[in-house]
């Protein structure tokens, strides 16, 4: 079956190579991997990683996939409530151990899903 895909853009498609082939991970040319899960024709992103080094997680499904944390490099964990488009940071864990809360929809929205 088919196990991987090279689009004209330079985006790549990974599949598990079955008979009813899934899209598990998209590689685009900017350097960012998108982890995918699902039934063939269904599938969601999960995890996002980017060249930065930072990685989002997703909930959701198909088209509407919605980020609920974010790790970045420095060691600031985000965590964000909302649907997607509407994505807002609940808490806000700092390397140092410090812990910040936030309240309302209309916090430190989140900018991770281009």
């Amino acid at each position: 079956g088919l196990v991987r895909c090279e689009a004209p853009s330079g985006t790549v498609f990974i599949y598990d190579g079955e008979p009813r082939p899934r899209c598990l991970r998209k590689e685009m040319p900017c350097g960012t991997v998108a982890y995918l899960e699902g039934e063939m024709g269904a599938e969601h992103v999960v995890r996002r990683e980017k060249p930065n080094g930072a990685v989002g997680y997703f909930e959701g499904e198909e088209g509407a996939e919605h980020l609920v944390r974010l790790e970045r490099p420095c060691g600031e964990v985000q965590y964000f409530e909302g649907e997607k488009g509407a994505e807002h940071m609940v808490q806000k864990d700092l390397p140092c151990g410090e812990v910040a809360y936030f309240e309302g929809e209309r916090g430190a929205l989140a900018k991770f899903n281009d």
